[in-house]
């Protein structure tokens, strides 16, 4: 599926984006690499991990999505790519949450696109497919980030420490989470109106 609002929309990835998605990469490699994730070193005796190609990542991404357990988007600002974003782990049973992760180019931040894409993807997880929780989980450290959870209201529950994989080595993250009963008039309706006349409260 597609979703839109505005300039900015959400979409599947596709084998054809990857000219553009290494282009954006490297471009933004200092500017990224902080919050990217790495795969752990190999245990003594085993072979070195390998990052996989795009062509890879996108079948992976392909299949986790049509086992239900994860949906994978490219971010886009006037219909060019401009950044990633994967509502991943979804688990179903009595839980019925996921997690979201994101990156955006820096030629595009400071826009509000990826709010907007969070919004739309979390409005998506809760009133069509169904999920009661969401989470997104980020490094203290990326100031940047935190701001995008906090201006779409989402809790900040607490530190993971050591949690992820990122930059080489594993790292705190804090959790910020939301429920679908705190936005009942959905989270894109919350952010037009916060980012069109100020502060909010937080989304009851």
């Amino acid at each position: 599926m597609e979703l839109a609002d505005g300039r900015v929309g959400l979409r599947p990835i596709r084998q054809r984006d990857q000219r553009a998605w290494r282009e954006i990469n490297q471009r933004n490699r200092d500017w990224l690499r902080p919050w990217e994730a790495t795969i752990p070193p190999a245990p003594p005796g085993h072979l070195p991990p390998r990052r996989p190609t795009f062509r890879q990542m996108v079948r992976h991404l392909r299949a986790e999505a049509h086992a239900g357990r994860m949906l994978p988007f490219v971010v886009t600002y006037d219909g060019r790519l401009v950044g990633q974003l994967t509502v991943a782990g979804i688990t179903w049973g009595s839980m019925c949450a996921g997690h979201i992760g994101y990156w955006i180019d820096r030629a595009a931040a400071g826009r509000g696109v990826i709010p907007t894409a969070v919004a739309l993807a979390t409005d998506h997880s809760f009133r069509v497919l169904g999920l009661h929780r969401l989470e997104i989980c980020i490094r203290p450290e990326n100031a940047p980030s935190r701001r995008v959870a906090e201006k779409l209201g989402f809790r900040e529950e607490g530190l993971r420490p050591r949690y992820l994989h990122i930059d080489g080595a594993w790292r705190d993250h804090l959790v910020y989470a939301l429920t679908a009963e705190e936005v009942p008039g959905g989270l894109l309706n919350y952010w037009h109106g916060r980012s069109n006349s100020g502060p909010h409260p937080q989304p009851r």
